[in-house]
């Protein structure tokens, strides 16, 4: 198979933190997971780069290394709305031309805003940034709530942790759940977050340590085959059920029954890719009413059928 090539696209001062978010999904090197993508960096100007934290980074390759690229992404760029090299527009459009994925991580959604490529499309960047994203280019539908807009060619993300989120989901849509789920294991990180889910909880201060959601995530992913209700995750919480999704809103930003949805068709995505159980069977499994149901669900998440992801993503 080849390597999937994937450029991150610098700018002095270069934010290491989003930058790292994309190397450590498409550029480690993980033991008894196979390698599906290689991972170079690139600027308009080759040679020390100053980042964010007081160090440069060395940068061997200039922006000719987006020619061959299959994904390009822009992890930030610094300040937020300052001015884009025509060179840097030019180069991106020329990669969303010829086929390449551009992707901006937080701060990164204004160089992609610049160069055209989300004109008249829903995109989001960091929250402390959206009104300006929106205010210099109103063209672009910002949505300042979400974590992720993925438009298949173009992809953007809010900030920080978000960054790691969109990357994971691109690898979910090249190579499937389970291999993404290893990547994600890796990294020592818990279920994705979808998309749509909020950038920020609604609670100003972090939750107490008995309030974390985290014991009863746990004892519901490991029975999705039952009946799940909010009375019955309630009642295992030892909390009412207004209480629960609030908690779910505040720690989660989203709400019981969507994060049981999204857990039961990851665990039906990884069932279609590793077994060659009927479909029947794997609704049941994941704790779906049948196999209507979950296909309905995969045809609205995902825009395909349970059928198409396996003879996709299937081993069997």
């Amino acid at each position: 198979m080849r390597l999937h090539r994937v450029v991150a696209l610098l700018n002095p001062p270069q934010s290491p933190f989003e930058l790292a978010c994309a190397a450590e999904v498409f550029g480690s090197v993980v033991h008894d997971v196979p390698t599906r993508y290689s991972f170079q960096v690139c600027a308009e100007r080759p040679g020390p780069l100053r980042t964010t934290v007081g160090y440069a980074m060395l940068v061997e390759a200039d922006l000719a290394a987006l020619q061959e690229a299959d994904t390009v992404v822009v992890p930030g760029w610094q300040p937020p709305g300052g001015p884009v090299p025509s060179t840097v527009t030019d180069a991106l459009r020329a990669a969303h031309q010829r086929g390449a994925r551009i992707v901006a991580i937080c701060t990164g959604a204004f160089v992609l805003a610049a160069a055209g490529l989300l004109d008249g499309r829903r995109a989001t960047t960091h929250w402390r940034s959206s009104a300006r994203l929106a205010a210099a280019f109103p063209k672009v539908r910002v949505d300042s709530d979400v974590l992720f807009v993925d438009h298949g060619d173009v992809a953007t993300s809010a900030g920080t942790g978000a960054g790691i989120d969109l990357c994971l989901h691109l690898v979910r849509a090249d190579h499937g759940a389970a291999y993404a789920a290893q990547i994600a294991r890796n990294m020592v990180l818990p279920p994705h977050r979808e998309g749509n889910q909020l950038q920020y909880a609604t609670r100003p201060v972090p939750a107490k340590a008995d309030e974390s959601l985290a014991p009863l995530l746990e004892w519901a992913t490991s029975r999705l085959d039952t009946r799940l209700t909010l009375d019955r995750l309630a009642a295992r919480a030892g909390l009412s059920s207004r209480t629960l999704a609030r908690r779910f809103t505040e720690q989660l930003g989203t709400s019981p029954g969507q994060w049981l949805l999204v857990r039961r068709l990851d665990a039906a995505r990884v069932l279609l890719e590793q077994t060659s159980l009927p479909v029947e069977t794997i609704a049941a499994r994941v704790g779906l009413a049948s196999a209507v149901s979950l296909r309905r669900h995969f045809r609205t998440h995902f825009g395909t059928t349970p059928g198409a992801y396996r003879r996709t993503f299937g081993e069997t």
